[in-house]
């Protein structure tokens, strides 16, 4: 998944961002653009998404997560600090299991 890079620190996360949903959601990987889509519940309004999607993913992973570019943006790049590639992968796994 080329969405999903390792840093010195730990990774950055390419997503696609859908808000106005019922929930938080990780919907897929879109494999054209090498995004992971996300949708969200919140508007896209004075950072209300930005907090939302650092929340979603700061209690995922249970690290520190940060948006590092596309504050403004639908696709933006998320650093989620202290956690390998494998690591994530196996969380989003265990996430689409309990959806399914």
């Amino acid at each position: 998944m080329q969405a999903v890079k390792t840093t010195q620190d730990g990774i950055t996360v390419t997503i696609e961002v859908s808000p106005n949903s019922d929930k938080f959601q990780i919907t897929g990987y879109n494999e054209w653009r090498k995004t992971l889509e996300v949708k969200i519940k919140s508007i896209p309004t004075k950072g209300k998404a930005n907090k939302e999607l650092i929340k979603e993913f700061s209690t995922l992973t249970n690290k520190p997560v940060e948006i590092i570019s596309g504050h403004k943006s639908r696709q933006k790049t998320l650093k989620i600090f202290d956690v390998d590639k494998n690591s994530f992968l196996m969380i989003l796994e265990k996430g689409k299991k309990e959806l399914d």
